[in-house]
């Protein structure tokens, strides 16, 4: 029986969004399942959900549930992590309303600016300890990594136990390749596409049409007219379809701009890239924040609905409410479907990059690539250079992940402000004076959750 243990099992929604991919398949239907949180109401809420999805796909998986991380990995195949360290409250809570006072707006702050660094310095330090416990109870386990900062992570994690099969996963790459597919009313399946940079700001460096003859039409001409469409606000029909698939567009106003500046689609959404780089926030600015749609303080809106839903929907399903049941996007499930069965998958993946994945990427840094996974496990296959601009921008993320990564492996806080002011955002928004002072107020008000840094 393939085992599957979820760290960060309370994160109910995603914990039943790869559950249910894994129990629409008839090969898991008797899953082993391993559900283990810090939070015993969180992980209970978790519980019911997960058997309730059970009994309602008639399947019949062997659920357990657990406190200890240790207890929880015993046999595992396989290991998902999701996990939020420091959680909505205080962190992520501390991660937006300490930057405001200083002038400093985020949207997601998860991945990359200020937020993206104070949440790398806490999670680094338990994903090293989840790395121990792997290579000490489940050594062959492939371990399915979810949580962001991804590419801060992961750069952690392939310096702190290079032998574990560890894979950073995430739905940017596919995801927007569907967006993209419906905003040109093609379907995905008649699409072919090569994507590769680091992750949330990878760039598909292909999107074209399959043919029969073997003769794929590019999709680039179509998509640079459509931006132009999409920023200038002119309507592409008035046919309902035609309409939604605009207003669908409209929401991603930064993207399609970054495209027609570019000349490339970038994977992550609008709200996260116009965060990753200098353009789009800036203090005094509101025709920017109007003009590309950009939603300050989306991922705190986010966090408060999901709590009130799932605790909602917990008690709703004593009372025999139905679950959505759907196959998502997420690669988890064909993984743990190729390994299993020895069939070859290909999924986009965040690995090392110590095998010149990307040749004009630094060796150190975690990069997005094509990964061909098989009864083997985790391939990834190299790629042809990216241009020089993209490589450009690129950089200027990495540079702030190898800085947050060297705070915490060598407990440098001089590392912390240097991250810091070389953000994109950050340091287009204050000055040198500002940033060591919100780095310091920060790193007090996490307390605990960060570790000393000298």
């Amino acid at each position: 029986m393939t085992k599957l243990c979820i760290i960060g099992a309370g994160s109910t929604e995603f914990t039943k969004r790869i559950v249910t991919d894994l129990l629409l398949m008839n090969e898991f239907k008797s899953l082993e399942l391993s559900l283990m949180d810090i939070d015993p109401e969180r992980l209970k809420v978790s519980e019911i959900v997960i058997k309730a999805l059970a009994d309602q796909l008639n399947a019949n998986p062997k659920i357990s549930s657990h406190l200890d991380r240790n207890e929880a990995l015993k046999g595992a195949d396989f290991v998902q992590t999701s996990i939020q360290v420091g959680g909505y409250k205080p962190s992520t809570v501390i991660d937006f309303e300490i930057p405001k006072k200083y002038g400093l707006r985020q949207t997601i702050a998860d991945t990359l600016g200020i937020g993206g660094i104070m949440r790398g310095l806490r999670t680094i330090p338990v994903l090293e300890d989840i790395c121990h416990s792997i290579e000490n109870i489940c050594p062959d386990a492939i371990w399915l990594q979810y949580v962001n900062p991804m590419a801060m992570n992961m750069m952690a994690i392939n310096m702190i136990a290079p032998e574990v099969q560890a894979v950073g996963l995430c739905h940017s790459v596919q995801g927007t390749a569907e967006m993209l597919a419906n905003d040109l009313g093609e379907n995905i399946n008649d699409i072919e596409y090569s994507c590769s940079g680091i992750n949330h700001m990878a760039f598909y460096t292909k999107f074209e049409k399959k043919s029969l003859n073997g003769e794929n039409t590019d999709l680039y001409p179509k998509l640079k007219k459509l931006a132009d469409k999409v920023i200038s606000g002119t309507h592409l029909s008035s046919r309902s379809q035609n309409a939604e698939i605009h207003g669908r567009a409209l929401s991603e106003k930064v993207r399609y701009e970054t495209l027609r500046r570019l000349g490339y689609f970038v994977t992550e959404s609008s709200e996260h890239f116009s965060e990753y780089v200098p353009w789009f926030i800036k203090q005094g600015r509101d025709d920017l924040i109007k003009k590309y749609n950009i939603p300050l303080d989306e991922y705190i809106d986010r966090c408060e609905a999901s709590v009130k839903q799932w605790k909602n929907f917990a008690n709703a399903l004593e009372k025999e409410s139905k679950l959505e049941t759907y196959k998502s996007n997420e690669y988890a499930s064909e993984i743990m479907k190729a390994k299993v069965l020895g069939e070859s998958t290909i999924i986009y993946g965040n690995v090392s990059n110590q095998e010149n994945l990307i040749p004009n990427l630094p060796m150190e840094c975690c990069v997005e690539v094509p990964c061909i996974i098989d009864k083997n496990g985790i391939q990834p296959q190299k790629v042809q250079a990216l241009p020089l601009h993209l490589v450009s921008l690129i950089q200027t993320n990495i540079n702030v992940q190898r800085l947050t990564v060297d705070a915490i492996m060598n407990k440098k806080r001089e590392s912390v402000y240097h991250a810091a002011m070389l953000d994109p955002l950050t340091s287009a928004q204050l000055s040198i004076d500002e940033i060591w002072s919100l780095v310091d107020e920060l790193i007090e008000a996490h307390g605990s959750y960060i570790p000393s840094l000298d």
